[in-house]
């Protein structure tokens, strides 16, 4: 057998306390309704062997993943009946993992509905689609006969604009309450984690955050209200002085006006941290803010160590990771921010 690799020269933290105090303070501001947890792209690119467990233990039960290759992971850490998959059946084998793994499918239209009952049908939820135009039950087909033969837990709608004051928030609540009129089911849920903003209409009977549990701030209605949970640290493989003249990186974008000592770290935009964090991102060591100097690269990201004389190779530094100021600063949404992060990171 290989000899087992060394460690990783980069590794994401994850706050398990802050996760759990994040559902928690979901979940109170949910009101009546219970809050889930949206755990699809392994946890938001954080894990599901660390977040199902913590989300679990802090009182969440009830889980969605989008693909069918998700379901499995979330399953084996937590009861299968809790976790929801909201991509559905697209063929008739999807069907048939459903029942034998246990988890509810979530039914999109006429044709997965059909696929899933001749498959032998059981629990599933149904997604109605209120004005997103993505998946879901078109409004026209709430009365077609194949719905009532549908064994239904969660009857599902997903708002498009709930993070901002948009007249489609109304229209979307509207007709999801007429579907809750039309369909039979056990709860409903229609509000993502900034429509647990909206209020008491939008939450249901459960809600369904996903980026507000692991750090991200969708809404003003949600700021100071939740903490970060994610920490990528990166470790120093080189340090250099430079001389003045001496440029930094791929097309010399940085250029030292005076002599300075400089680090390379083994973190680029393979791993998710992506070149419009060139000459703006920092990182923090030691007390000291570290600023990233000219390009980042595929795997390599130059930062300033002049204010940091005891900082040296192998010390490793925190990346500034906050998710709303870095979403300001590189242009980048705090979801693509959390689920770039790559597969070298130490988990």
């Amino acid at each position: 057998m290989p000899p087992e690799p060394p460690p990783a020269a980069l590794r994401l933290t994850i706050d398990r306390d802050a996760l759990a105090t994040n559902w928690r303070a979901l979940d109170g501001l949910s009101g009546t309704a219970a809050a889930g947890a949206a755990v699809k792209a392994d946890a938001y690119g954080l894990g599901v062997a660390a977040t199902v467990p913590t989300l679990w233990q802090a009182g969440c039960r009830d889980f969605f993943v989008a693909h069918w290759c998700e379901a499995a992971p979330v399953a084996a850490r937590v009861p299968p009946a809790s976790v929801a998959v909201l991509h559905g059946p697209l063929t008739p084998r999807d069907a048939h993992y459903a029942r034998d793994l246990g988890v509810r499918p979530v039914i999109n239209s006429l044709s997965q509905a059909q696929r899933w009952i001749e498959a032998g049908g059981g629990l599933c939820d149904l997604m109605v689609d209120t004005g997103i135009n993505r998946l879901g039950l078109p409004m026209a087909a709430l009365g077609d006969p194949l719905i009532a033969h549908l064994q239904i837990d969660v009857l599902l709608s997903h708002l498009a604009s709930a993070d901002e004051d948009s007249p489609l928030n109304a229209v979307q609540l509207a007709r999801w309450q007429e579907a809750r009129r039309h369909i039979a089911h056990r709860r409903a849920s229609l509000a993502n984690s900034a429509g647990i903003a909206l209020g008491p209409d939008y939450h249901g009977d459960l809600t369904r955050p996903g980026i507000a549990l692991y750090g991200g701030v969708p809404c003003a209605a949600l700021e100071g209200k939740l903490a970060q949970v994610a920490m990528p640290e990166a470790a120093l493989i080189q340090v250099r002085g430079l001389a003045p003249g001496d440029s930094v990186g791929y097309n010399a974008t940085f250029t030292a006006s005076r002599a300075m000592r400089v680090g390379v770290v083994s973190l680029g935009y393979a791993d998710g941290y992506l070149r419009c964090w060139s000459g703006k991102g920092a990182m923090r060591g030691h007390g000291h803010d570290l600023p990233v100097l000219g390009r980042v690269s595929m795997d390599m990201t130059v930062i300033d160590l002049s204010t940091a004389p005891d900082l040296g190779e192998g010390d490793w530094v925190e990346v500034v990771y906050d998710l709303p100021r870095s979403a300001q600063l590189t242009g980048l949404s705090q979801y693509e921010l959390l689920t770039g992060l790559g597969r070298r990171f130490a988990r």
